[in-house]
């Protein structure tokens, strides 16, 4: 299973590479002697981050008090650590974007990332202990998996979306790609997101929402990107019925210590927030 993964990652890595601006940006955020100026420098040099960070730094994810039209400015309100976050994931969706397939709307998927991040990024907030802007990332990112699978294994995939489609109670993606492919979707997102040596807590966010109890290191983080999923199919489906939609582990509420009543508002912001999100991604 691991080694299908990885063959199906590394034989993508020609179609998908992480961007200069990404790399520049991971380089200096971990380098102890870098300053917020050596960061606004890189970005400055990049005219179309630039423009997607104001535009991020003036929207309603955080609420400037005043118009925000600076690079140094616009990284104090975001911070230095989401400065890279938001450069991984605006150059994963452009580099997937690219990553042709004939068996979903890319528009359909993004939008469900896209519903995803926005509901982690809100229950982090209520969990608290957890870095939002982080878990807005990791939401972003964790069905990345899925896009490989489609384009790299077509006919395999195509048979597991019949199986979703014929089941009585649809069953989920993942358990259907369990089935006819032996793995899933966060096999094969967590393995590129090791090969792209991503932070040790979105590769663990993708490699196991579907999965908690294989959560080493963080567990809060994953469950929150765990139950963000099922509340963006919330989202999607426009219902708060629990029966439309896949069950959420009990483990899940126990180490967040929220509740099933967190659903409904959550559903409810990301309803009336993704419209101004989806112009960022």
């Amino acid at each position: 299973m691991k080694q299908l993964a990885s063959e199906l990652v590394s034989d993508v890595g020609g179609l998908i590479t992480l961007p200069d601006i990404y790399l520049k940006i991971d380089r200096l955020v971990n380098d102890p002697k870098s300053s917020t100026a050596d960061i606004a420098k890189v970005v400055s040099q990049d005219a179309s981050f630039t423009a997607r960070l104001l535009q991020v730094a003036n929207s309603a994810l955080y609420s400037a008090p005043s118009s925000v039209d600076s690079v140094p400015k616009a990284i104090s309100i975001i911070g230095i650590a989401q400065i890279r976050n938001l450069a991984l994931s605006i150059s994963v969706a452009k580099s997937f974007g690219g990553l042709l397939n004939e068996l979903v709307s890319m528009e359909n998927f993004w939008r469900h990332s896209q519903f995803c991040a926005l509901a982690a990024r809100q229950l982090a907030k209520e969990a608290r202990r957890c870095d939002p802007d982080t878990l807005f990332t990791a939401g972003l990112l964790h069905d990345i998996g899925e896009l490989i699978i489609f384009n790299r294994l077509p006919e395999q995939a195509k048979e597991t979306l019949l199986l979703v489609l014929d089941s009585q109670d649809e069953m989920p993606i993942h358990e259907a790609e369990k089935q006819v492919l032996g793995l899933d979707h966060t096999d094969v997102g967590g393995e590129l997101a090791k090969l792209w040596h991503l932070p040790s807590v979105l590769i663990e966010c993708i490699a196991c929402h579907h999965n908690l109890a294989a959560c080493n290191s963080h567990p809060r983080e994953t469950a929150l990107v765990h139950i963000a999923n099922v509340a963006a199919l919330m989202a999607e489906l426009d219902t708060l019925e629990p029966d439309d939609v896949p069950p959420i582990d009990p483990y899940a509420w126990e180490v967040t210590g929220l509740t099933p009543a967190s659903l409904e508002p959550v559903v409810r912001f990301i309803q009336a927030e993704i419209v101004e999100i989806a112009k960022l991604f």
